[in-house]
């Protein structure tokens, strides 16, 4: 049980670690977080005409028929929209609550390998390598599918973040 929780820790702490280097120090994400000079109007207007929410503009009107509305949408511009009244600074909360998501993260990884009884360093690197990429092919890249968003640094935070972890884990589930 020991080598569980301190794989979790210190697992965790790689991930929550990376995570601040991805979006703080580097900030390999900006093409997702653009800047527009007609925010301002923008936000304005967004406040006028919509609650809080998430949105997929154009989108077919209650009862409408959807398949109309998707063939009336083509060619012309569409968006997504997230929505929110107003922003608040939780980013201590925010913080704590990442962090624990990536201990819980990095021990569910810990006890499957640990479930395989003694497994080689190479087994722990790419099983890691595996999770994070299920990850990354099971939300960020299905996504961008569908709403045609960029992911390819998505995809470098998974192989980063898991393979660091891996590393570890390889390590320290040897001992």
């Amino acid at each position: 049980m020991k080598k569980l929780i301190i794989a979790a820790l210190v697992s965790g702490l790689i991930l929550f670690i990376w995570q601040f280097i991805s979006f703080a120090i580097v900030n390999i994400h900006s093409d997702t977080q653009q800047y527009s000079p007609n925010q301002d109007k923008i936000l304005e207007f967004l406040d006028e005409n919509l609650e809080e929410g998430f949105y997929f503009l154009p989108n077919a009107a209650p009862g409408e028929n959807e398949m109309e509305a998707m063939e009336e949408a083509m060619g012309k511009p569409w968006a997504q929209v997230y929505f929110h009244k107003e922003m608040t600074n939780t980013m201590g909360f925010n913080l704590i609550r990442g962090f624990l998501i990536d201990i819980i993260a990095g021990g569910l990884m810990a006890w499957i390998l640990l479930k395989m009884g003694n497994p080689s360093f190479q087994t722990a690197l790419f099983s890691s390598l595996a999770v994070g990429i299920i990850g990354y092919l099971n939300f960020p890249y299905l996504n961008s599918i569908w709403y045609e968003t960029p992911t390819k640094m998505d995809l470098v935070d998974a192989v980063m973040s898991w393979g660091l972890v891996g590393l570890w884990l390889g390590w320290w589930l040897r001992k």
